[in-house]
């Protein structure tokens, strides 16, 4: 070859004129060039999704031999991870304790008195009782079963009980009435 062949430069493909105003239909090379440039740019999409899987392997963004936050766990588990999450401890194992009241208080108070409510800011558990004996029974018991609670449910969750009589019956107008009775509120709780 001569020196003058090395450098001179080398000839280029005609490119196609693009069509005109007046060309309504691209040709046939044309429609081969737009399905090839739409062929590239899905491969080049395709191989950014390969490289994205292989990266989140190699960077341990997947789940494999090692356990991370996405892998499977007992139900119990799930539910202890929420409740902790939620803050909801607390309120869970006071409604455990509206479950579980005969197995903490005992067969004899349970058949006769019943966790009614719970006040969780003042930490207030209201107990209802069938009868004013037993609320008065169960008054002289407070500071036991406020222990015994709390050794079940955690440390300050129940400071007080709030014991109630029973409800008394309506209050009924008829003709035969003592003055100044109060009806059955006077003894009923």
């Amino acid at each position: 070859m001569s020196e003058s062949a090395e450098h001179s430069p080398k000839p280029e493909a005609p490119k196609p004129e693009a069509p005109g105003p007046g060309a309504s239909e691209p040709t046939g090379a044309d429609l081969a060039r737009s399905a090839l440039r739409a062929a590239r740019a899905q491969a080049r999409q395709r191989g950014e999704q390969v490289r994205e899987k292989r990266e989140a392997k190699r960077h341990g963004l997947r789940s494999g031999a090692r356990s991370d936050g996405r892998d499977p766990v007992p139900l119990g588990a799930a539910l202890n991870r929420l409740l902790t999450e939620r803050g909801w401890e607390s309120s869970a194992a006071v409604g455990g304790v509206m479950g579980r009241w005969p197995q903490i208080v005992g067969p004899d108070i349970a058949a006769h008195c019943h966790p009614s409510s719970y006040d969780e800011a003042a930490a207030v558990l209201t107990v209802q009782c069938d009868s004013t004996a037993w609320a008065t029974q169960l008054r002289w018991l407070a500071r036991q079963l406020v222990a015994r609670l709390n050794h079940e449910l955690g440390h300050r969750t129940v400071r007080t009980i709030k014991v109630l009589g029973p409800a008394a019956p309506a209050r009924g107008y008829g003709r035969l009435r003592a003055p100044g009775s109060k009806g059955p509120g006077d003894t009923w709780g």
